[in-house]
This record gives C-alpha cells, sequence and structure tokens, in this order.
C-alpha cells in the first residue's frame, strides 16, 4: 500500500529547568492515501506534540516526518491546521478570515474570485450567514466552522485536527463532526458548495482526540498512545464501519462496543502503569 505521511523514529525532548523531558519517544506510524486516522490518548500523552511536528511547527529531536520522500522541517500549504481554539483574525469578518488563505493558495485570483471561494468554503464548512460577522461576534461552534473553513481554502491533502471540537457543547460538536464527515468525503457525504477545488479528491486527515466515541465515528484508523512521558504508540485498530457513517448505525453496530471496551481498557492500563512507575 503506497504511503502518504510516514513517521519514522519520532522522538521529541524538551529541555526543562529540572532536565530534559522526552515527551515521545520513537514513534512510528504510517498514513494512507484518502485514510482519516485518529491519534487518542490521555492529556499529556504527546499527542499534539506529534501532529505539531507533522505541522512542521515543531522539530523532532530524533527521527521525523516524510511527505513524498521529503523530510517536513517547515509548514506547507499541502498541509492545513486547525486547532482547538478558533485562533482568527479579530479584526477580519469571517470570511475575509477565510479569504486570507484563498489569497495564499491561489495568489492569481482575482478579488472577485477569492470572495467567491470564500464564500463557497464558508457554506461548505456551514458557516455562510456567518460571512459578514467578525470573529467576536460569532459563537464558538461558529468560530470553529469558519476555522475549517480556512483550513480547506488552502485545498489542502493533508488536514491536521489538534482537538478542535473539545470546548464544545455535545450538540455542536456532533453537528461540526457530521460536517467533518462531509468535508473528508465528498464523493459519499453530499457538499453543500461546489466551489473550486472541492470533491476533486477525498483528503487525508490526521486528527488528535481524547474523546472515544468521537474517534470511533470519525476515524478508519485509531492510533492509541501510551502515557507519557517517553509516550509511544501502543497499539493502532482498524475501524471497521462502513462508509458513509450515520451516527445511529455506527452506535447500533454489533461491535462498537466491544471496541468501546478494548480502548478504555488500554488507556486504563497505561494510566495504572504510569502511576506505578511515578510511585
Amino acid at each position: 500500500m503506497k504511503v502518504a505521511l510516514e513517521v519514522t523514529g519520532l522522538t521529541k525532548t524538551f529541555a526543562t529547568p529540572s532536565g530534559p523531558f522526552v515527551a515521545v519517544r520513537n514513534v512510528n506510524l504510517r498514513v494512507e492515501p484518502g485514510e482519516f486516522v485518529c491519534i487518542l490518548g490521555h492529556s499529556g500523552c504527546g499527542k499534539s506534540t506529534v501532529l505539531s511536528i507533522m505541522a512542521g511547527l515543531q522539530r523532532a529531536t530524533e527521527g521525523g516526518v516524510v511527505i513524498d520522500g521529503r523530510e517536513v522541517d517547515e509548514p506547507g500549504l499541502e498541509r492545513a491546521v486547525v486547532f482547538q481554539a478558533p485562533c482568527l483574525l479579530p479584526w477580519m469578518s469571517a470570511q475575509d478570515n477565510v479569504r486570507l488563505a484563498v489569497r495564499r493558495a491561489r495568489p492569481k485570483l482575482r478579488r472577485l474570485q477569492q470572495d467567491t471561494e470564500a464564500a463557497a468554503y464558508l457554506e461548505l464548512a456551514g458557516a455562510a450567514d456567518a460571512a459578514r460577522q467578525l470573529p467576536g461576534e460569532l459563537s464558538l461552534g461558529t468560530q470553529q466552522c469558519v476555522s475549517l473553513a480556512r483550513a480547506l481554502a488552502l485545498e489542502p491533502r493533508f488536514l491536521l485536527l489538534d482537538e478542535p471540537f473539545s470546548n464544545l457543547d455535545s450538540l455542536t460538536r456532533f453537528e461540526l463532526q457530521d460536517t467533518l464527515l462531509n468535508v473528508f468525503h465528498p464523493s459519499v457525504h453530499r457538499t453543500r458548495a461546489g466551489g473550486p477545488g472541492m470533491g476533486r479528491h477525498r483528503r487525508i486527515v490526521v486528527m488528535v482526540t481524547h474523546d472515544i466515541d468521537e474517534a470511533l465515528y470519525l476515524c478508519d484508523r485509531l492510533v492509541l498512545m501510551t502515557d507519557g512521558p517517553e509516550a509511544r504508540v501502543g497499539e493502532t485498530i482498524r475501524v471497521p464501519f462502513p462508509r458513509p457513517r450515520v451516527r445511529s448505525a455506527v452506535l447500533s453496530h454489533p461491535e462498537y462496543y466491544n471496541y468501546r471496551r478494548h480502548i478504555i481498557d488500554f488507556l486504563e492500563n497505561h494510566a495504572r502503569q504510569s502511576r506505578i512507575v511515578a510511585a
């Protein structure tokens, strides 16, 4: 199977007043074309560190990330990131925030074309009604929709998500999960907008989360991290639920709660081991 992104021997050490702190050690992971991968583990297990190195925002101490035979050592337009907090420019409207990404990815477009594309991506992300509003006038959930639209406007091959829904209420989180599925697999989830670049290919998504139900609903493969420090990949699980996914069908799948129980057992066992080592 062709590999789109490969993490090999990734180790990240931070300098602290009490000495070196190894956040993750010897992390190995391969992501295939068209795959949705979730990295799941307890808080502090290095999930976000791994994603940040994939994005080119940090450098690995040892090992690293390779895309198409090239080592990732800086951010690139083929990778878009959505963070836990929306990170929108507060003095710009939602549409202008998205237009910045359109202009960065396709600088030769005229202003009217940029606005048209920005509006189309806002519609795809479910935030069309917010186009003229400033971020401070929007709910946190709508701000995150705008952040997703801005990331998609880059038309990236890789969408990297760092717990983007963790600060939202349950109903908003469920709605944005469905929006993400629509974006990830446009061939089976009908899009609401037909802007340039939409639906041409199935994006590759790597998402960090600590929500088991979210991971099982969204991903094709689940990467379980052991507890830190020196966290590593403890297990990978191929999720069996067919696409397109409907939440009720996933929850009623005969294997759903077996997978959920297995993941909980994994996390509890490694948390227990970490407490023993700390003692």
